[in-house]
């Protein structure tokens, strides 16, 4: 059952616990999306240059992991992760060649596996760390907080472009 309240979470500090309470439920509702769909629904290609579920499912982990290491563990993707996750991160041409014919169980490990770590991570944060700031290479500042409202914000984009792509299907 899906849970309508944004509250702190046990075992996470206060803020850190409300974050991780919008992250849950945003999850939560995509999960209920898409847990149905068979392989050739999430293969499926409404056109040349769009994306599949099973893309954009995979974009949604990749976008959670590449945040992860950039904000819990200060560092960048490396040679390794870039190599598994880069057609999930850009999506297009390589994407649509590329991710295809696996289960829902597939995307579904594969989110959980990063959500996991995830909350393995903020667990060990306080909630001054939301609010730390660094620069992207073009010198403009963001701070942690921002990072994990745009791993929500592009969740919950891209879970809208599932729900266009599951009514292309159903015509």
């Amino acid at each position: 059952m899906i849970d309508y309240r944004i509250s702190p979470t046990r075992g996470f500090s206060e803020k850190i616990g409300e974050l991780v309470s919008m992250l849950e439920h945003t999850r939560a509702v995509t999960i209920s999306e898409i847990e149905h769909l068979r392989q050739e629904e999430l293969d499926f290609l409404p056109d040349e240059s769009a994306n599949s579920i099973g893309g954009l499912l995979s974009h949604i982990a990749s976008i959670e992991f590449v945040h992860q290491i950039i904000s819990l563990e200060k560092r960048d993707p490396t040679e390794s992760e870039l190599q598994k996750w880069t057609d999930s991160l850009e999506l297009g041409n390589n994407a649509r060649t590329n991710i295809k014919c696996k289960s829902i169980e597939y995307y579904l490990n594969e989110l959980k596996t990063v959500r996991e770590d995830t909350l393995s991570l903020l667990q060990e944060k306080e909630d001054s760390w939301l609010f730390e700031e660094n620069k992207w290479d073009n010198g403009v500042p963001f701070n942690n907080y921002y990072l994990w409202f745009h791993v929500m914000e592009d969740e919950i984009n891209h879970r809208g472009q599932i729900r266009v792509i599951k009514r292309q299907m159903n015509r």
